[in-house]
C-alpha cells in the first residue's frame, strides 16, 4: 500500500441550482473549504455525498474537472467512477485518470443479483482499461453486496486494488481484513463510528460530514491511534451529536447550509432531494452556534 493514500478525505459535496445544474463556483469553495478550513489530506469525489447515482455522465466528468480545478496538486484526489454501466464508469475512470486523479474508486455493481465473479471482472477490466490504482467501495446497506474475506483477498490478489473505502458497521470483519492484509489501505465510510474504526487498525476515512467537521474528525483520528480512548470517544460523542441533528433535518440539504453560514454557495440538492425546510432555520442556527460550525 502506497503510504501516500492515508488520511482524511472530504466525501465532497456538490452544489446545484433549482434546474439540477452543477453550480461550479459553489463547488471550487467547498473544495477549498475542505482543504482550507477542514485540514483533510484529499477529496473523494462523485461518491453518494456528491449525489452521484443522479448526475449525467457528463455531470460528472465536470464534477472531476473542476473539483480538480479547485485543487490542483495540493491533495491527494481519488475519483468514485462505479456504474451500473461497465463502460461508462470505463469511460470515466479514464477521463480521471488523465486529468490527474490520483487513483480511482468504484462501488461495487448493484440492484441486479450480480455475482463474485462478475463483480471481480467489473474491477478487472476497470483497471485494465484505466491502468489506474483502485480503491473499491464497499458499501453493503446500499448495494447489498456483502463481499466476505475471501473474496477481498481474490480482489486484493490484483496489485492495483490497493484497498476498500469500508462503509459497513461489521467490526469483526474489519478486524479481519485488518489482520489479513496489513498492507492494503482499509479507509472507513461511517463518520458516526470513526472512533471505532480508528482503534480497529484503519488508514483514514472518508466522510460527508468532513466537509464541515473535519477538525473534529482529525482529532477522533489521532486521539484514538495515540491510545488516548478517552478523549477520542468524547470528540465522537460531540460529532455524534451533530450528525444526529443534520440527519433529522436532512443531511445533504442540512450540510449545504451550513456552508452557505460561511459565504459558501452550497447550492441545492438535487432532485428529489427537497431542498433545506425553512422550519427548522432556527434549529440549525443553534447547532451552527453550539458546535462552532
Amino acid at each position: 500500500m502506497e503510504d501516500k493514500f492515508k488520511g482524511l478525505y472530504a466525501a465532497l459535496l456538490v452544489p446545484f441550482d433549482e434546474k439540477g445544474q452543477v453550480k461550479e463556483k459553489g463547488l471550487k469553495q467547498i473544495a477549498r473549504n475542505a482543504i482550507e478550513r477542514e485540514k483533510l489530506d484529499g477529496l473523494y469525489v462523485n461518491g453518494s455525498s456528491g449525489e452521484n447515482f443522479l448526475l449525467s455522465k457528463e455531470q460528472k466528468k465536470q464534477v472531476f474537472k473542476v473539483a480538480k480545478e479547485a485543487v490542483s496538486d495540493d491533495v491527494k484526489m481519488i475519483a468514485q467512477v462505479g456504474s451500473l454501466d461497465l463502460n461508462e464508469a470505463i469511460e470515466l475512470g479514464k477521463y480521471a485518470t488523465e486529468i490527474g486523479y490520483d487513483a480511482i474508486s468504484a462501488v461495487t455493481p448493484f440492484y441486479y443479483p450480480f455475482s463474485f465473479e462478475e463483480i471481480k471482472d467489473y474491477y478487472f477490466e476497470l483497471i485494465e482499461a484505466t491502468q489506474n490504482n483502485l480503491i473499491i467501495y464497499a458499501i453493503p446497506d446500499l448495494t447489498g453486496v456483502n463481499i466476505s474475506i475471501e473474496q477481498f483477498g481474490e480482489l486484493f490478489n490484483h496489485e492495483k486494488i490497493i484497498g476498500v473505502k469500508y462503509t459497513a458497521p461489521n467490526f469483526f470483519l474489519l478486524e479481519r481484513i485488518r489482520k489479513a492484509f496489513p498492507n492494503k489501505l482499509i479507509l472507513s465510510g461511517f463518520d458516526e463510528m470513526l472512533v471505532q474504526a480508528a482503534v480497529s487498525g484503519v488508514d483514514g476515512a472518508i466522510g460527508s460530514t468532513y466537509n464541515v467537521n473535519g477538525v473534529r474528525a482529525r482529532q477522533i483520528f489521532e486521539k484514538a491511534q495515540n491510545g488516548d480512548i478517552a478523549e477520542a470517544y468524547a470528540i465522537q460523542h460531540e460529532t455524534n451529536n451533530i450528525i444526529e441533528n443534520v440527519l433529522a433535518m436532512g443531511i445533504y440539504s442540512t450540510l449545504k447550509e451550513i456552508l452557505a453560514s460561511r459565504g459558501i454557495d452550497g447550492g441545492l440538492p438535487k432532485r428529489p432531494f427537497k431542498p433545506f425546510n425553512e422550519a427548522n432555520r432556527n434549529k440549525l442556527d443553534k447547532l451552527i452556534k453550539d458546535y462552532n460550525l
